[in-house]
């Protein structure tokens, strides 16, 4: 039997230590990959040798740092992420999974689109408000420079009777900039952020009767549950298949738009592949080093009822 949990709170601390350590661990691996990939390229190249030195230290630099910079970046975003989720949740009501024992049998639709699509909505705005308020700034600063400029050139050549511009346009762009940040993007977002969660749920529905649900094992914690291991084999089915089916639709759409038919199919069935292979792949390492770190630092905890 189907029982419905609703995680009602995200430890914020638990959140963001062991998200910021995954994608530390998974920035380091892509650190090493892409270290030998262009290492590779310029063993291939004549001459390339004279620039060991650089591409070594260059190499180490991106292994240092690529992962330090994912930690840090990812100690923020999952903190701000957490306390979002656990502020709207009392509005909008919080995920929900249905859960046969440890396996999530379905997602109800709705709760999840617009829980996950207001908290992106929300860091969306945040962004905004540096991209709006920062870019109308830098333009009304143009805006106002024109006429000085203009007025200084005018009188530096002895100009008469000659047209100052007066920066009204930049000034008109930069109302627009910042009109298009603050509110247009947080609402564009939203709106495909709500359709894509939704069609992730309705998809994730339909596919698991036939393979199988993630399964997700929790054990009481102090006010709430820990989430102590995550099978990797079933995560990384049911997430890859059910992207693999949005891959899909993806490409065949960007393959119609083209005007050949011929296309979106290989589209289509290049997208379901690629989008398979490299989901399973980043959700097994994913759960891998979850359940690696999880007796080490602790694992999310949550409130669930």
């Amino acid at each position: 039997m189907v029982d419905i949990k609703e995680i009602k709170h995200i430890r914020a601390a638990p959140f963001t230590l062991m998200s910021s350590s995954i994608h530390a661990i998974l920035a380091f691996i892509a650190a090493i990959l892409i270290v030998l990939f262009f290492g590779s390229i310029a063993a291939f190249i004549p001459g390339a040798s004279s620039f060991a030195a650089f591409i070594t230290v260059l190499g180490l630099a991106i292994i240092i740092l690529y992962p330090l910079t994912a930690f840090f970046w990812n100690i923020l975003l999952a903190f701000v992420t957490a306390l979002l989720y656990n502020l709207i949740t009392p509005k909008v009501g919080g995920i929900k999974l249905g859960m046969e024992g440890d396996e999530v049998k379905s997602i109800p639709v709705v709760s999840v689109a617009l829980i996950l699509a207001c908290v992106v909505a929300v860091l969306t705005f945040i962004m905004g408000l540096y991209m709006g308020l920062g870019g109308s700034s830098i333009l009304s600063l143009i805006s106002g420079s024109i006429p000085i400029v203009g007025s200084v050139i005018a009188n530096a050549t002895n100009t008469t009777n000659a047209t100052v511009p007066t920066g009204g346009v930049f000034g008109a762009i930069s109302g627009m900039w910042a009109l298009f940040w603050i509110i247009l993007v947080p609402i564009m977002t939203f709106i495909f952020s709500f359709i894509g969660y939704a069609l992730f749920a309705i998809f994730y529905n339909i596919v698991i009767p036939k393979i199988g649900g993630m399964k997700l094992v929790f054990a009481e914690a102090a006010n709430g549950f820990e989430l102590t291991n995550i099978p990797v084999v079933p995560a990384a089915l049911s997430l890859s298949v059910v992207l693999a089916i949005l891959g899909a639709i993806y490409g065949f759409i960007s393959g119609i738009m083209t005007g050949d038919i011929v296309v979106a199919i290989i589209w289509l069935v290049t997208y379901a592949i690629m989008y398979f292979i490299m989901y399973f792949i980043i959700v097994a390492i994913g759960a891998i080093i979850y359940n690696f770190l999880q007796p080490k630092i602790g694992g999310i905890k949550l409130v669930l009822e």
